[in-house]
């Protein structure tokens, strides 16, 4: 969930980003609080959306403060997360504490090959410093048949959407579905996409 904000310039754009973009520091802290606040209510929407069981292992990318993951946690078998900011990864640690956590990105999880069933995230995809790369790591290390699961707010997302879907689908995706969601909180409208890993 780590984020609403990619990264600017100028002072307040720094400001921004230490809070959202990379959380970090006292900013960062505030940051995650907002975001635990504002994004709680799509967090355990896309946990609805991917159909998480009991016997399934998540993978969620940029769990920000842990809403989702601890969403996450309620329904699965396991959960893990992988964020870049330590700051995050120690609020999820206090909200998830079975959860296995690391630093990481999209781009590299450090997952063995096809061993989650669930890939969750939520307004992050426009922190992703190369979209093909990290699809296509998302898609390594799915199970065949596995599900993707993404969300982020329309306003900060990078391509339109049947862009986005298109990329995904470059990455060996299948059955894709997108559509916008009214998320509640700030943000306004979300992007979101679900596919399949293919087998």
């Amino acid at each position: 969930m780590s984020t609403a904000i990619a990264p600017r310039t100028g002072f307040l754009g720094k400001l921004l980003d230490r809070a959202f973009g990379h959380p970090r520091g006292a900013l960062g802290r505030v940051g995650g609080a907002v975001m635990a606040w504002g994004n709680a209510a799509t967090e355990r929407h896309v946990v609805e959306v991917a159909g998480v069981t009991k016997s399934e292992t998540v993978l969620v990318v940029g769990p920000g403060p842990g809403v989702g993951l601890a969403a996450a946690a309620e329904r699965a078998a396991k959960v893990i997360g992988v964020d870049p900011s330590e700051e995050m990864l120690a609020s999820c640690r206090a909200r998830c504490p079975d959860a296995e956590l690391r630093n990481g990105t999209a781009a590299g999880t450090g997952q063995p090959d096809a061993s989650v069933d669930v890939v969750v995230s939520v307004n992050n995809v426009q922190l992703w410093e190369n979209r093909a790369t990290a699809l296509a790591e998302l898609h390594r290390v799915l199970r065949p048949g596995g599900r993707l699961v993404l969300s982020v707010h329309e306003q900060v997302l990078p391509v339109p959407r049947h862009q986005l879907a298109a990329e995904v689908a470059v990455a060996g995706f299948t059955d894709l579905q997108t559509w916008t969601w009214d998320a509640p909180g700030f943000g306004g409208p979300a992007a979101e996409l679900r596919a399949a890993a293919a087998s």
